[in-house]
């Protein structure tokens, strides 16, 4: 079974070694991690396997590096300056920070309706073609509130020497503008605008008055406009000493890159020519990618810095497309196909059955994007998405896009005006080259389509981590362990009671409370839920345990420790990671750390695999324990060497996931685990 939650993943990867929080001596920066011992080891392995896969494996596929810096003008070409940003809205209140169309789909369909009321006798804020786009569908909606407000800010900025005074209160309340801000929008708006009484405080704010929750404590706020923020992060290219949005500091600008893409792109010609490639081919990179995300989180799901596993596969466009010659839509598909197989492939162990590989399909799915939902530069975007544990559910894990001949065109100057307008680009008076090919077999010159699929690093490592999680019992618990269980559960639950007795107490006393009692009684009803189906639910006891509403509470310290101890001896925590994604892929241990020879034996077979893969010795615990803690964190072999070692050469092996053990000759071990590793 997957994991439950992902707190358990959480755990486990902050206290076995895979992911730390990042500078967390002072305090840490949100949605920056570390990847520690067993967590480089994994995100090497993911990259490795599928660098082989997409590259080695394939006979129409190079690699590339390209660059991190690139010139601000790559990033205005491929609209991403102007388009790549997020409309925020703050509440003034409790100062909590959302994008706005995340926030209207948290909203109930009274408060979306409400909104719809507000504008809707607004003709004034509403351009005649968004007239439509007024419905309580929460990314339409978005788009007509930003709409509004840019009218609204600009009727308020363009006011009359008489009613400066009032509407710059209004700048500075409504849209959160300093007094500079409201001087320097004052004076360049072009043209006086009518009285400003003709706008209701309503309609000049209908997220505060249509009473939208703030989703952290459920409460009505008071919210500022959406305002766009680019997601790159901004950089300067040489000694800069400049002031902000001045010709020195903007001709030094520069972007950490938000994706790996735009580097293939402006490669293609290097690429093609150098390899001498024919269409159709592909070029594979990875590489580091920054987005300045407003709302990280999920933990390594969606991070400000993140490594991207990204092809541009280059196909004819479906006017070239001859005879017998697959189209774009077939090319899409078949990328789509050998993804989706790729991610099944690597989340399943081999020692999974079939109904095991059916329950794992299950959790992966391929779902085409809606029209309304396809980046202005794609025909069709399929993702792939995994269900990951609670609340996460559905994600996107990889996206399979095609682009069309949209970035080379927009990256190519000299282009025909048809295909600019088809394409709804600008000219490219910048760039000196043309991203062309000429087909020799067709003796034909065009602009290559583009089919793109684009995974994440840590978002993979993140999924075959989930999917691998497991907790199983091996030892069945007698009746009085359950039992006691049951007292201890019963013990914890008066107590809690009795908290939340004072709790009320001092809340209506005007005190400050040490218990929520919500979070409490949310607790007991989890716990009582867990009882009422032991010994079933005997793996979810201490996942119980960390529910925030079981913190500060005595008993639930004092059972913790006898608990862990007693689901250690019962139950197990196992990764059953692919041996091709484990971080360690052999353990040795001695049976005796205090007889050399049967030391020096282990030491020696672990020297023999250390330099093939990552291999470990280890003799701080007893057998059991030292099998225990390479379940957990996916080992899927380990090698115990004992007295008939030193007698007959031949050594215990032990596989993961089915905890089966056998004799094998050291002779042999190279063949065993080459094997089954599949080295």
């Amino acid at each position: 079974m997957p994991a439950k939650s992902l707190e358990q993943v959480v755990n486990l990867c902050k206290t076995r070694g895979f992911v730390f929080p990042g500078s967390a001596a002072y305090g840490g920066v949100a949605s920056f991690w570390d990847y520690g011992p067993l967590g480089v080891e994994m995100l090497n392995h993911v990259k490795r396997i599928w660098w082989q896969e997409s590259v080695y494996a394939r006979d129409d596929m190079e690699g590339l590096d390209a660059a991190i810096l690139m010139s601000r003008k790559v990033w205005q070409h491929s609209g991403h300056e102007a388009t790549f940003t997020d409309p925020l809205v703050d509440n003034r209140e409790t100062k909590r920070r959302y994008r706005l169309d995340h926030l209207l789909k948290r909203q109930s369909a009274e408060v979306l309706e409400a909104i719809c009321d507000i504008l809707k006798p607004a003709p004034t804020f509403t351009a005649p073609s968004r007239q439509a786009t007024i419905s309580p569908d929460p990314e339409a909606l978005a788009s007509a509130l930003i709409y509004h407000y840019r009218e609204v800010q600009t009727h308020f900025s363009a006011s009359t020497d008489q009613m400066k005074s009032e509407n710059a209160a209004i700048l500075m309340d409504v849209f959160g503008l300093t007094e500079d801000e409201v001087r320097r929008a004052s004076a360049d708006s072009p043209v006086p605008r009518a009285d400003s009484k003709m706008f209701e405080p309503e309609q000049r704010d209908p997220l505060t008055a249509a009473a939208v929750l703030d989703p952290a404590d459920g409460k009505p706020g008071k919210w500022t406009a959406p305002r766009q923020f680019n997601l790159m992060f901004v950089t300067h290219v040489g000694p800069v000493e400049a002031a902000p949005n001045t010709p020195e500091e903007i001709a030094a600008r520069a972007y950490l890159r938000p994706e790996t893409a735009q580097g293939i792109f402006l490669n293609f010609k290097n690429v093609q020519r150098s390899m001498a490639r024919k269409v159709p081919f592909g070029i594979a990179q990875m590489g580091k990618a920054f987005r300045n995300e407003i709302t990280p989180g999920n933990f390594i799901f969606r991070t400000r810095e993140f490594e991207q596993m990204e092809i541009e596969f280059f196909i004819k466009p479906p006017q070239f497309t001859g005879e017998g010659e697959k189209t774009d839509e077939q090319w899409h598909e078949e990328w789509i196909d050998q993804r989706y197989r790729w991610w099944l492939r690597y989340a399943t162990p081999p020692t999974a059955g079939n109904v095991e590989m059916e329950e794992i399909e299950e959790r992966f799915r391929k779902r085409a994007q809606a029209a309304d939902e396809l980046a202005h530069y794609a025909k069709a975007t399929t993702d792939i998405e995994y269900k990951f544990p609670g609340s996460l559910s559905w994600g996107e894990i990889e996206g399979v896009a095609n682009r069309t001949d949209f970035d080379l065109t927009a990256h190519s100057g000299d282009v025909p005006e048809e295909d600019l307008k088809r394409l709804k680009l600008e000219p490219n008076k910048d760039s000196n080259q043309t991203f062309d090919y000429f087909d020799p077999d067709a003796k034909q010159r065009y602009v290559p389509w583009v089919i793109e699929p684009s995974a994440g690093v840590t978002r993979a490592m993140l999924t075959f981590l989930c999917e691998a999680y497991d907790e199983e019992v091996v030892k069945e618990p007698t009746k009085q362990e359950i039992d006691q269980i049951k007292s201890d559960a019963a013990m914890i639950k008066n107590n809690a009671e009795k908290k939340i007795k004072a709790a009320e107490k001092d809340a209506a006393a005007g005190k400050e409370t040490k218990h929520d009692p919500v979070q409490v009684r949310a607790f007991l009803d989890q716990l009582e839920d867990v009882v009422n189906r032991l010994p079933e639910s005997l793996d979810e006891v201490l996942l119980t345990l960390d529910h925030p509403g079981a913190e500060n509470l005595e008993p639930v310290k004092k059972f913790r420790v006898p608990t862990e101890k007693f689901m250690e001896e019962v139950s197990r925590t196992v990764l059953r990671l692919h041996p091709a994604l484990a971080p360690i892929k052999l353990a040795v241990f001695p049976l005796k750390k205090n007889k050399p020879e049967i030391v020096e034996m282990a030491k020696g077979i672990k020297r023999m695999f250390q330099k093939h893969f990552r291999t470990v010795y280890d003799d701080s615990a007893g057998i059991g324990r030292l099998y225990r803690r390479q379940d957990e964190i996916g080992t899927p072999y380990c090698i115990t060497v004992d007295f008939e070692s030193l007698e007959d050469r031949t050594v215990t092996v032990r596989e993961r996931d089915t905890m089966e053990q056998e004799r094998v000759a050291i002779d042999d071990l190279k063949d065993y685990l080459f094997t089954r590793l599949d080295i």
